[in-house]
């Protein structure tokens, strides 16, 4: 696997990073939580960047460029705690651009690349418990149309976004289609999320909708393993600035006449915090690199990345808390912040045990494999 990153992965980074510090300050981003968690302009802004058209083709005004790119904006992203869904819009022009049409991509990847459209992927249910299936929401045809009905939980922005990716069971069979959010049939109640940021649950009542994939069960897969990746890649740049705000205290903050960072005691809690930070990191690469592999192997690829992260962002976001005393559990200092949204990665998309599992049950098929 090749870690370098080329020179146009690092002006995209320089791009997303100066945006963030400039344009996304602490001040704007307190506005946005109290305006409901969700700005259209800052996403415009983001796409002006050249963002979200990374994974879409160049003939619907797209970069064609790929997942590592991806990675390096969600990292940047996740230094400054950016709540826009960017997230969705790598799964959303990843699955468009591999299982869609040309029908559908016409219609959707064009708005997707400048960022006058967005869409979710709406596939939690309630019970599911991180798994794909069983899947309650139904499509039927109709005449010459597809109609789905069901309701799903927890989707990002799921009250401002365009259009959803909805995974419904058809003729018993898994497939994935796409609502438009205006679509008669379809109705959100929207709310905020612990981080700042904004979801809703969406109900289906015979909504029109619109073929995406036949093979659902592959498509899903693909779909989640990159939203997995993407939220490691943001996890990875929290932990870096929760990291760095950690140090910065302990060096200007003194007890007993002494900086604190001049305790071993707390020198040591520092140092495992940076260990968890670079395994993370390796396993984030790690993740998004194998995203060209096949399943099953990208998959367990991906839940390996994800259990790591999700150790490694519960020891960060509490040492960092904890190094900080009360003052790191207040709503006006970042660092708080940092936790709440460490803590919800780390239930997104499958959590530490769930991976865990995932894991376990891939080592048993090979020990079996071994023994025989």
């Amino acid at each position: 696997m090749n870690f370098e990153f080329s020179e146009e992965d690092a002006q995209l980074r320089d791009a997303i990073q100066k945006w963030v510090a400039k344009d996304y300050t602490q001040e704007r981003r307190k506005a946005i939580v109290e305006a409901g968690g969700f700005s259209r302009e800052a996403y415009a802004e983001l796409a002006g960047l050249g963002a979200c058209g990374l994974q879409v083709a160049e003939r619907w005004g797209g970069l064609d460029m790929g997942a590592v790119q991806a990675m390096v904006v969600m990292e940047e992203l996740g230094r400054g705690l950016v709540l826009e869904p960017y997230a969705q819009t790598v799964v959303g022009t990843a699955v468009l651009g591999t299982f869609g049409g040309e029908d559908v991509q016409a219609a959707w990847c064009g708005g997707l690349a400048d960022g006058t459209r967005m869409i979710s992927l709406a596939h939690q249910e309630q019970g599911a418990r991180y798994r794909a299936a069983p899947c309650a929401t139904r499509a039927l045809r109709v005449a010459d149309r597809w109609e789905v009905s069901g309701v799903k939980t927890l989707v990002p922005a799921g009250d401002v976004v365009d259009g959803f990716i909805v995974p419904a069971m058809a003729e018993d069979r898994l497939s994935l289609f796409i609502v438009e959010r205006g679509a008669p049939g379809v109705s959100t109640h929207p709310y905020g999320t612990q981080d700042g940021a904004r979801a809703a649950d969406v109900r289906f009542r015979a909504a029109a909708a619109q073929l995406l994939a036949v093979d659902g069960d592959a498509a899903l897969a693909f779909a989640l393993d990159r939203y997995a990746a993407a939220l490691c890649a943001e996890g990875v740049g929290i932990m870096d600035q929760a990291l760095a705000a950690t140090v910065d205290y302990l060096r200007t903050r003194k007890q007993f006449g002494v900086e604190l960072a001049s305790f071993q005691a707390l020198r040591h809690q520092v140092a495992d915090m940076k260990m968890q930070l670079e395994l993370a990191r390796s396993m984030s690469y790690y993740a998004t690199l194998s995203l060209e592999l096949d399943p099953p192997a990208r998959t367990i690829a991906v839940s390996r990345a994800k259990y790591q992260l999700g150790i490694s962002m519960r020891q960060i976001g509490q040492q960092a808390v904890q190094l900080h005393g009360g003052i790191g559990m207040t709503d006006e200092y970042i660092v708080s912040h940092y936790f709440k949204r460490l803590t919800q990665i780390e239930l997104t998309c499958g959590d530490t045990r769930h991976h865990l599992a995932a894991v376990s049950d891939a080592m048993k098929d090979v020990a079996s494999v071994v023994a025989d």
